[in-house]
């Protein structure tokens, strides 16, 4: 198992960055784990009226760290599979795209954005660094990107944690 798929020591009295951060890699571990072990059909199996799949999940958030952390944060330029997709034609590119994909697959581009994401947070000097690309309503300091990260990750989780259990009953962390 790939370092960055194993859960984190908690962090309960920790300052405010090692505990954001630590709470971060809680996630991005559970997210990796519910696609652990899957073949590509299970990794694209929905439940319910929901077109979501852990595929898509762990694909869409590989897009996410690579877009908060490689690009805005790090100002560095979209980078493959990103670059050069065509996302007024599928705004949705990195969900479906993720069909047919294995496991092994979707978690090394994951695994590539999250040591990324994890050597731009460790470089910066303070949580209130600001990302040198603005949002559409101002700056961001990384402390806002840190939590938006964890309420992405709990949300998709989630997501991931009722897909799972459809699948083969797997429950838990």
């Amino acid at each position: 198992m790939s370092e960055l798929r194993k859960l984190p020591a908690e962090v309960r009295d920790g300052d405010e960055r090692a505990t954001l951060v630590a709470m971060l890699d809680y996630y991005r571990a559970v997210l990796a784990r519910k696609a652990t072990g899957l073949d590509p059909e299970q990794l694209q199996r929905r439940v319910g009226a929901s077109t979501l799949t852990i595929g898509g999940l762990v694909k869409h958030m590989a897009l996410v760290e690579n877009t908060w952390f490689w690009e805005r944060f790090g100002g560095n330029a979209m980078r493959a599979p990103w670059a050069g997709v065509a996302w007024d034609d599928d705004p949705d590119w990195e969900m479906t795209s993720a069909a047919g994909a294995t496991a092994d697959e979707l978690l090394a581009l994951f695994d590539r954005e999250v040591a990324d994401a994890r050597a731009i947070t460790d470089a910066a000097p303070s949580l209130d660094a600001h990302a040198p690309q603005p949002g559409r309503s101002g700056p961001f300091n990384l402390r806002w990107i840190l939590v938006h990260m964890i309420e992405e990750y709990a949300r998709h989780c989630g997501h991931a944690d009722l897909i799972r259990e459809a699948i083969d009953g797997q429950t838990g962390d």
